[in-house]
């Protein structure tokens, strides 16, 4: 018989050994555990929607320690990290009357270029109240896509118990992120209430509550994380926009002038002769203008500068048949005087000219 240990060819049973692991193995396998768990907690971060934030300056940033960065502002507002990957960009630091005509040309610029990023839900743009009705209108006029544009600022500087800037920064965001969002344009969000970029005006200088639609109504409004939109605005912007900024070396000079009791018209012969290339008159009720202005501004028609009839009443209106009574004069419609500034200087500008301004205003 064969002993026990003895296999059938008489050699003996291979030994059983221990199965040792490399060290290095067992450093890779912590790696690799690592590197899983990592991607696992990020990865809800990676699905948040991505929003940049393009910081210009304003009282939201108007601190005592001088005007913040968009970094800085990011830093003030709690939750955002909850909502969206926001990414930071300042494109200056100054109140929005400091900000040229050139400089709205640059921000629409970038703001398109930025829109046309891959994944990109949205853009935050932070301004200055004074003139932020303007701007918004200017980007939506210009910036040309479905990428929502949202427009904020603040009342009250940072740092004081009633700052009013991380609210509505927040809520921007909030609505920049929200895919209800899309295909509206630009927006102004403010005091948790949505408005489109043509109808916005501002309503006060001490009130968070500072902005309104010039017909009263906000087309959404910012509950929590509700966000709640009406259908986008059938007018002409936005995606829509003919305005091409990268067509534009220079916007057009156009002047607004004031109607009120007994204003002369010398006013504007002087803007003409200054080098208006467009006027906009904010007449008195549905489109009056005082005898002198009427003299004025027929002159300017002859001399082949276009001249824009707006209500300086908050939600006045001007009909075309209120034009008529001087040919060659424009009608608003019920765009402010401001806006039909804005619009005038983009169409002259692009080289629009005769009855193109007309239809400009009728689908604006």
């Amino acid at each position: 018989m064969k002993r026990p240990d003895m296999s059938a060819s008489g050699l003996p049973w291979p030994t059983a050994r221990p199965v040792r692991r490399h060290p290095q193995g067992r450093s890779l396998h912590r790696i690799w555990l690592a590197g899983a768990l990592a991607l696992a907690l990020a990865a809800p971060a990676l699905a948040q929607p991505r929003v940049r934030l393009i910081a210009t300056g304003g009282t939201i940033a108007n601190a005592r320690d001088g005007r913040w960065s968009a970094e800085t502002l990011l830093s003030t507002v709690a939750g955002l990290a909850d909502i969206a990957r926001v990414e930071p960009e300042t494109f200056s630091r100054t109140a929005s009357l400091a900000l040229s005509l050139d400089d709205w040309l640059r921000l629409a610029r970038r703001v398109n270029q930025v829109a046309t990023e891959p994944d990109l839900a949205g853009i935050v743009v932070t301004v200055g109240t004074d003139t932020l009705e303007e701007l918004a209108w200017f980007l939506d006029l210009t910036v040309r896509g479905q990428v929502p544009i949202v427009v904020t600022g603040a009342i009250r500087k940072p740092g004081g118990p009633q700052s009013d800037g991380p609210a509505n920064l927040l809520e921007a965001v909030r609505v920049a992120a929200s895919p209800a969002a899309r295909g509206h344009g630009t927006l102004v969000v403010f005091h948790g209430l949505i408005f489109p970029a043509r109808d916005v005006v501002k309503t006060s200088t001490l009130s968070a509550d500072a902005f309104g639609g010039s017909s009263g109504t906000p087309v959404g409004r910012v509950n929590g994380a509700d966000v709640r939109l009406d259908d986008p605005d059938a007018r002409r912007h936005g995606a829509r926009s003919e305005f091409d900024v990268n067509r534009i070396p220079q916007l057009a000079r156009v002047d607004v002038l004031l109607t009120y009791q007994q204003a002369p018209g010398d006013l504007v012969t002087s803007a003409v002769r200054n080098g208006a290339r467009g006027l906009v008159m904010a007449a008195a009720g549905a489109g009056a203008l005082s005898a002198s202005e009427l003299e004025a501004v027929s002159a300017a028609l002859r001399a082949g500068v276009p001249v824009v009839l707006a209500s300086r009443v908050e939600d006045g209106h001007v009909t075309f048949e209120d034009t008529g009574r001087e040919p060659g004069l424009i009608s608003a419609g019920d765009l402010a005087p401001l806006k039909a500034r804005i619009l005038l200087m983009l169409a002259l500008s692009q080289g629009l000219e005769g009855r193109e301004l007309a239809r400009v205003f009728k689908e604006y």
